[in-house]
C-alpha cells in the first residue's frame, strides 16, 4: 500500500507540475490554444461553400492538409517558448536553481506542449471526420510526428538563437524548405517529416511499408537527437545568461 501511495503522489505531483508548465507555454488560458486550430477546418469549410475549392478533400489530404497543418503551426508557437520565454522573461537563472536540474523544467514544459498538441488532434480528427474525409490510425500518427519534430525543432533553434521571433523564423524557413522539396505534399521523400503513405499512388505494398517503417523510426530518432541536443543547449548556462 506504502509503494502504490507513493506512486499515486509522485504521478499526482507530476500532473501538477506539466499543468503549471502548461500555463507557462500556453498563458493562462492555455486550452485555448487546441481550440484556435479548429479555424483551419472552418476557413476549409468556407472554401469550399463559396467554391475556391471545387472537390472535396481525398482520405489522403486528411493527414497533412487537414489535420497536420494546423498541429504543426501550434507546434512551432509553442516549441519556441519552452527554453526562449525564461531568457525573454529573464528567468532563466532561476530554472538553474531547480532541484534536479534545469532539464526538468523543460522536460514539463516540453510534456504540456505535447499534451496540447494530443488535444488539438483529437478536436481536428473528430471536425475532419465528421466534415471533410475519413482518418486512418497511421494518418493520425503521420501528423503527430511531423508536429512533434517541428516542437523539438523550434524548440532547439529558439534556445540556439535566444530569441523566440527568431527561432520561430527560422523554423519557418525549415517548413517552407520542406514545402518546395515536397511540392507542398505532392511528393512524398522517405526522410521528410511530414511523409504521407497515403500519397504515394501506384506504389506497390511493400514499397510503401518499407518506406513507411524507415520514415517512421528515422524521424523518431530525429526527434530524439534534436531534444538532446537543445536541453544540452540549455545546460549551456554560462553561454546562455551570457
Amino acid at each position: 500500500m506504502t509503494s502504490r501511495s507513493t506512486l499515486r503522489s509522485r504521478f499526482g505531483d507530476w500532473m501538477r507540475f506539466v499543468g503549471l508548465s502548461a500555463r507557462l507555454v500556453g498563458g493562462r488560458r492555455f486550452w485555448i490554444a487546441p481550440l484556435l486550430t479548429l479555424l483551419w477546418p472552418a476557413f476549409q469549410a468556407l472554401r469550399l461553400l463559396v467554391g475556391w475549392q471545387e472537390s472535396a478533400f481525398e482520405p489522403s489530404s486528411a493527414q497533412n492538409v487537414l489535420v497536420g497543418f494546423p498541429m504543426i503551426v501550434l507546434a512551432i508557437g509553442l516549441g519556441v517558448r519552452i527554453i526562449a520565454d525564461e531568457m525573454d522573461r529573464r528567468t532563466l537563472e532561476i530554472a538553474y536553481t531547480v532541484p534536479g536540474g534545469a532539464h526538468r523544467v523543460w522536460l514539463g514544459k516540453l510534456a504540456a506542449a505535447f499534451g496540447l498538441l494530443v488535444a488539438a488532434e483529437i478536436l481536428l480528427a473528430v471536425v475532419t471526420f465528421a466534415l471533410f474525409a475519413p482518418l486512418t490510425l497511421g494518418g493520425l500518427y503521420g501528423s503527430l510526428q511531423g508536429a512533434v519534430f517541428y516542437l523539438v525543432l523550434s524548440m532547439g533553434l529558439a534556445a540556439l538563437t535566444r530569441s523566440e521571433i527568431t527561432g520561430a523564423l527560422a523554423v519557418a524557413v525549415v517548413l517552407s524548405l520542406n514545402g518546395v522539396f515536397t511540392s507542398f505534399g505532392g511528393r512524398q521523400i522517405r526522410v521528410s517529416p511530414t511523409f504521407n503513405p497515403l500519397s504515394l499512388v501506384g506504389t506497390s505494398p511493400e514499397i510503401v511499408v518499407a518506406y513507411t517503417l524507415q520514415n517512421r523510426i528515422g524521424i523518431a530518432l530525429a526527434i530524439a537527437a534534436l531534444t538532446a541536443m537543445a536541453f544540452a543547449r540549455a545546460e549551456r548556462r554560462e553561454k546562455l545568461l551570457g
